[in-house]
C-alpha cells in the first residue's frame, strides 16, 4: 500500500483537486436546468418524445464513457494523473461550445457523444485522492470531493436557471468558459500526485478496454462485491438527469428557475452531509454502517419522491435522500483499501466503466418508465414511477452491501 505524503503537502493537493472537481461540476450544473428544455424545443414541445430523446442522449453519453473511463484510468497509471485531468478539462470546454452552437438534435447528440470521451476525469480524481491520502482518511477525503459536487450543484443550476431567462444557450457558453478556466487553472497549479517510480511500466491494453477493466475487479474479491453496490447505486442515481426536469415541469409546473433552486437545495444538503458530517459520522459508525445507513436513507427519499403529488411533499424528501451521500465515499474508501498505488487508476477506471454501463441502460429505463406512466397507453397514471424504480434498485444495493462491505483490509494483489 502506498504511504501517504506529509500532512501539509497532502492538504494542499486535496485543495487543488477539490477546486478542479468543483469547477468541473459547476460547468455541468449550469446546463442541467436547460438541456431537457432545449431537447423539448427540438421535438416541438412534446413531453413524451422529449423524455425518450433525453434517455437516448444519456445512453449514448454513458456508452462512450464506458469505453473511455478505463482508458483514462490506465493512462493515468502510466503517465500520471495531471495530464489526464488537463486533457479532460480542455475537451469538455470544446464540447460545451459545440452544444451552445447546436441547431438540431443530431448536432446536439454529436456534442454529447464528444463530451462522453472527456468527462471521465472523475476516475482520475478518485485515483488522485487515493495517491495523496492515508487509507484511514480516505472516506473523509472522498466526502470532501462529494462536497465539491454538492457545492457545484448549489451554484450551477441557479446560475443556469437565471441565465436561461436571457437565452437558453447562455448556460452552455458559461459552462464552456468554466471548463476552459479549469484547464488553465490545472495547467498552472495542479501538481502531479503519482511519482514516476509508482507508475506502471507500460500502457496495459488488457485493462484499458472496458471488458478487461471489469475483469480486473475479480482479482479483489471484496472490491468485486462492492462494485455491484457502485453499479446499482449509480443506476438509481441516473433517475435525476433522466427525468427530474421533465417530471418537475409536468407534475408541479416548475420552470427552469424553480428547478434551478430545487437543485441548489439538493446541493446544499449534499455539502452539509459530505463536507461537514462525513468525517464525524464515519468515525462514529465506521465505513460499513455509514454505507448501509446512506443507502437506507436513499430508499426512503426516493419513495417520498415517487408518491409526492405536490411540490412541498417532494421537498420533504430532499434532506432524507441527501443522507444517501454517506454511502458513496464510504464505498470508495473500502475499495481503495484493497488496491495498491500502481493499480488505483485502473480500478477507478473499471468502477467508472460500471457507472457508465449503468448509464447505458438507466436513462432509457427511467425516461421510458416516466413516458410510459404519463402516456395515453399508461397502465396507471403514475408520474413518480421512475423514482419508485430507483428506490427498488437502492434497496438491492443495500442487500448486496450488507453482504460484502467489510472494514478489515484484504491482502493487496500486485
Amino acid at each position: 500500500m502506498n504511504a501517504a505524503p506529509p500532512s501539509g503537502k497532502r492538504t494542499a493537493a486535496l485543495i487543488f483537486i477539490f477546486i478542479t472537481v468543483l469547477i468541473d461540476v459547476l460547468s455541468f450544473g449550469v446546463i442541467i436546468p436547460v438541456l431537457p428544455g432545449l431537447v423539448r424545443q427540438f421535438t416541438g414541445g412534446d413531453f413524451v418524445q422529449a423524455a425518450w430523446w433525453v434517455g437516448i442522449f444519456g445512453t449514448l453519453f454513458a456508452l462512450i464513457q464506458f469505453v473511455s473511463a478505463p482508458i483514462q484510468g490506465t493512462l493515468s497509471d502510466r503517465y500520471g494523473r495531471r495530464p489526464v485531468i488537463l486533457l479532460s478539462c480542455l475537451g469538455l470546454g470544446i464540447d460545451f461550445v459545440l452544444m451552445a452552437l447546436a441547431q438540431s438534435l443530431p448536432w446536439l447528440l454529436v456534442a454529447r457523444i464528444f463530451s462522453g470521451v472527456f468527462s471521465a476525469s472523475f476516475t482520475t480524481a478518485n485515483a488522485y485522492i487515493a495517491d495523496v491520502t492515508a487509507p484511514e482518511k480516505r472516506a473523509k477525503a472522498f466526502g470532501m470531493i462529494g462536497a465539491a459536487f454538492g457545492l457545484g450543484f448549489i451554484l450551477g443550476p441557479i446560475i443556469g436557471g437565471q441565465l436561461s431567462k436571457y437565452d437558453l444557450r447562455a448556460p452552455f457558453w458559461f459552462a464552456a468558459g468554466l471548463a476552459l478556466l479549469n484547464f488553465l487553472y490545472g495547467w498552472l497549479v495542479l501538481p502531479e500526485s503519482l511519482p514516476k517510480e509508482k507508475r506502471t511500466a507500460r500502457f496495459d491494453w488488457a485493462h484499458a478496454n472496458p471488458v478487461g477493466s471489469l475483469m480486473l475487479l475479480r482479482k479483489y474479491p471484496q472490491v468485486f462485491g462492492l462494485a455491484a453496490v457502485v453499479f446499482l447505486a449509480n443506476f438509481a442515481h441516473y433517475v435525476y438527469p433522466s427525468v427530474f426536469v421533465l417530471f418537475a415541469e409536468y407534475e408541479y409546473r416548475w420552470n427552469e428557475q424553480q428547478v434551478g433552486f430545487v437543485l441548489a437545495a439538493v446541493g446544499v444538503c449534499s455539502v452539509i452531509v459530505q463536507g461537514g458530517l462525513m468525517g464525524p459520522v464515519v468515525k462514529k459508525l465506521g465505513e460499513r454502517r455509514a454505507l448501509l445507513f446512506g443507502l437506507g436513507c436513499g430508499v426512503i427519499g426516493f419513495l417520498i419522491y415517487g408518491i409526492a403529488d405536490a411540490g412541498w411533499f417532494f421537498l420533504i424528501g430532499l434532506p432524507i435522500s441527501a443522507l444517501w451521500g454517506f454511502a458513496g465515499p464510504a464505498t470508495q474508501s473500502l475499495i481503495t483499501r484493497q488496491v495498491g498505488a500502481d493499480a488505483q487508476g485502473r480500478v477507478q477506471g473499471a468502477l467508472m466503466s460500471l457507472v457508465s454501463l449503468a448509464g447505458v441502460f438507466a436513462p432509457l429505463a427511467f425516461a421510458g418508465t416516466f413516458g410510459l406512466f404519463i402516456g395515453k397507453q399508461a397502465p396507471a397514471h403514475l408520474p413518480g414511477a421512475a423514482w419508485l424504480l430507483a428506490a427498488l434498485l437502492l434497496f438491492c444495493a443495500f442487500v448486496v452491501g450488507w453482504r460484502y462491505a467489510r472494514e478489515t483490509p484484504a491482502p493487496v494483489a500486485h
